[in-house]
């Protein structure tokens, strides 16, 4: 009998699988709630504002020129955009990262 007991003590414990796979999906909970979900909700509204793009609004775009929308055709994926007066550029509707008269508010 000494013998038998004295080999079940010597085997070591083994952590459960359980809490390892616990583990991970406490770690993939956090990783969607703190970065991919904020993530996706601000890519919707940036594809919102580049969707309402209208005439006369002041923007940025992502190389920092600053500029008034011109002319922006439904079904085209590029603007019209004045930055100087006789000035017009034709940029990606994906480049424009900020409304312009919105900042000047915020100041």
């Amino acid at each position: 009998m000494n013998f038998l007991q004295a080999a079940e003590a010597a085997t070591p414990q083994q952590p459960g699988m359980g809490s390892f796979w616990v583990m991970m999906l406490l770690m993939i909970g956090v990783m969607y709630f703190f970065m991919w979900r904020p993530e996706s909700k601000r890519r919707k509204e940036m594809a919102k504002f580049r969707d309402g793009l209208k005439k006369g609004d002041k923007i940025i775009t992502a190389g920092g020129i600053y500029g008034v929308v011109k002319e922006v055709k439904p079904n085209d994926a590029t603007i019209l955009i004045e930055v100087d007066s006789n000035i017009t550029l034709r940029v990606d509707k994906n480049m424009v990262v900020a409304d312009n008269s919105q900042l000047a508010q915020q100041k």
